[in-house]
Parts: C-alpha cells; structure tokens; sequence
C-alpha cells in the first residue's frame, strides 16, 4: 500500500503569532529574538524580514544592520507552546500517528484517518482551514509517499503553501532538487559536494561511493536511497528515546569565530533534528570545545524542555560565548542534548547514552 504522508510547517511561526497578537507588526518586518545590545540571536523572522536577508540563528546585531526598520521581539516561549498545543490537538483529530518535529512542525500518516479522506491532499486542505480558524495563523503542507519528500514538499510554496508529489511525480520532483535538501547535507557538507560536481539531489545517484563517503561519511548509503526518493521510515508518535551528541575533530585548527559558529549551529540542529525524529524535548543543551593544546572544556545550560531547532541552536551558541573559542585555536568542537522528556509525560527524563562522532578531514 502507498502510504499517505502529511507534513505540516507552520509559516514563521514565532513571528506569526507575534504579528497576530499585535495588529501594529502586521505587515511590517520582526524577528523574535535576544537583544541586539547583548549579543542576542534571532529564534525566528517574519516574511517581511527574511526579504532583507534576515533569518534564524543570525546576530540580532546583524539583523537591525540589514534592516533599520526591523522590529525585535523578546520571545514569549509560553504562548508559543500554547499555540503548538493547540495545533497538535487539531492534528490528532485525524490521526495518532502524528510525530512531532518541533512544536510548529510535524508528519502525519494519513493513509487512514477520521474523516475518511482517500486522499491525502484533502486531509491536508482541512487541516490548514481548521488552523487558521482556531489560531488564525497560517500552515504550508506537504504530501507525498514517504517522510523525505513531505518535508521537502511542504517548504516549496511557502508561506500558507500546499505541494503534493503524487508517486508518479516524484523523479519530476527530485530533478529540481538542490543537494543541499537531503537531509543531513548541512552547508559544511553541501560545500565539499558541490566541489566535487555534485550539485543536485539526482546528482548523487551517479557519484563515486568513495568519494561521497570521504563528504558525507557513514551517511553516504542513506543519502544514495534519499536521492533516488526511497525512504521506508514509518510515522512514529512514541518511540524509546536516547540521547543525541555530536563532535566533530579538526584536521586544521579552526581559529575564525564565525567558522566556530557555524560548526556549532550544524551540530545543534542535527540534535534536534534527533529530537524531532524521536518525537522528544531536552531540558539541557552542552557543548565541548578542545584547544590546540587539548584542554578539554564543557558548557551545558538547562531551560525549558524543547526540541526547536532554532532555540537550541541559540542557546549552544550563547554557551559558545562562554569559551574562548575564537581566541583560542580550536581542534575539536561537540554539541549535544540530555534530561529528555516526552510531551505530556513531564518529569520523565533518560540517561544520556548515544554518541555519534563525525571526523572532519
């Protein structure tokens, strides 16, 4: 049987609400976020501002400089949840096989479901209208076969978007496909692969496995099966959950700040991607930083549990501040997530027991 998968984004999520709840924002560029003043990040910017180069995980600092008339937002991280409840009780009217991504995204199987749709694109029409009359904010949706392409299907015609890639449209689909849309293929990997030719997704089926490996490492099987649109990942609401880490070991000393930055922000979204895929949250984000001379360092902060990309991102990048990366030439970087819980099951958490190392040569 075809299976019928949704993934519903919510358009800019934050921001949206921030826009909605203030009428004055509306049509005007936000980004919600730290301070400019005290080396704040951006968790997320209206459409408005991402026309002016403005996106998450960006230096409030630098945002206010690509846009004079931007508008900062502290965020309000429990109105967000609120909303994101909201959302989700809307979503499992139709199915329980709904996973989590964060609190503004998530898949759906829907290949049964209460209101008896055959077809997916309905279900994702309804669930859309029943959103924004509950929250008045808008979502993008994707449908397709499998998990990979609904995710990719549901950012194409953002913002309020829906995309289908029915079975005999998907070699269509992945035509278009940059590399840097199969996932796991992050800027730093994305880079190494289009050095070597490889600039599209279909690109990778003709690729030396040698060479993708000494790119993308252990992921180079799995990139293969995504590239020729097979992904056999099933829906899964509740699953066991361990932790997620990742460190990544320097052939050269990394000395540039931004360069430091980037690596940490990759590694903070691969864990909550982890979190998203295990339908978890994590109370605590660390990092370890090890100097040229291999003094080894750890920072860890603890908040709120969240498995939001752009929130743990922020918040391994202020713990970053607290290092002397930058000054100090650095040979090893890691960041990773622990004290998991499982929404609505608060106060559960799990040992921490899963490492995955990435060797950068």
């Amino acid at each position: 049987m075809i299976r019928r998968i949704v993934h519903i984004d919510m358009d800019a999520f934050y921001a949206s609400v921030e826009q909605r709840d203030r009428p004055e924002l509306r049509g005007r560029p936000v980004a919600v976020g730290g301070s400019p003043e005290s080396r704040g990040v951006v968790a997320a910017a209206s459409y408005e501002a991402r026309r002016h180069g403005i996106h998450s995980a960006m230096p409030t600092s630098r945002a206010v400089r690509l846009c004079a008339d931007l508008t900062v937002v502290p965020p309000n991280f429990a109105k967000y949840r609120a909303v994101s409840q909201q959302v989700f009780a809307i979503l499992r009217e139709v199915t329980p096989l709904v996973e989590p991504l964060s609190l503004d995204e998530a898949y759906l199987d829907v290949t049964e479901n209460a209101w008896g749709e055959p077809l997916g694109v309905n279900v994702a029409k309804r669930l859309k209208a029943a959103i924004h009359e509950a929250t008045q904010l808008t979502a993008s949706a994707g449908v397709a076969p499998n998990k990979f392409l609904a995710k990719i299907a549901s950012g194409w015609r953002k913002p309020d978007g829906l995309t289908v890639v029915a079975p005999e449209r998907i070699e269509s689909f992945l035509q278009q496909l940059p590399v840097d849309a199969l996932w796991g293929v992050g800027p730093v990997s994305a880079q190494r692969l289009r050095a070597r030719g490889i600039n599209k997704v279909v690109d990778i089926r003709t690729a030396d496995p040698e060479m993708l490996r000494a790119c993308v490492g252990s992921s180079t099987e799995w990139l293969q099966r995504l590239a020729a649109g097979e992904d056999d990942r099933a829906v899964e609401p509740n699953r066991a959950s361990k932790s997620s880490s990742s460190e990544s070991t320097y052939a050269e000393d990394l000395t540039d700040l931004a360069r430091i930055r980037e690596e940490i922000a990759g590694m903070a979204r691969d864990n909550a991607a982890w979190l998203g895929r295990k339908g978890i949250t994590a109370r605590t984000v660390r990092i370890k930083v090890r100097y040229d001379d291999f003094t080894t360092i750890t920072r860890s902060h603890s908040a709120e549990p969240t498995n939001d990309a752009e929130l743990i991102v922020q918040r391994a990048l202020a713990l970053l501040d607290k290092t002397e990366a930058g000054r100090r030439p650095v040979r090893l970087l890691g960041a990773g997530v622990q004290n998991f819980e499982t929404p609505g099951e608060e106060g559960r958490t799990r040992a921490s027991d899963d490492v995955q190392l990435r060797l950068d040569a």
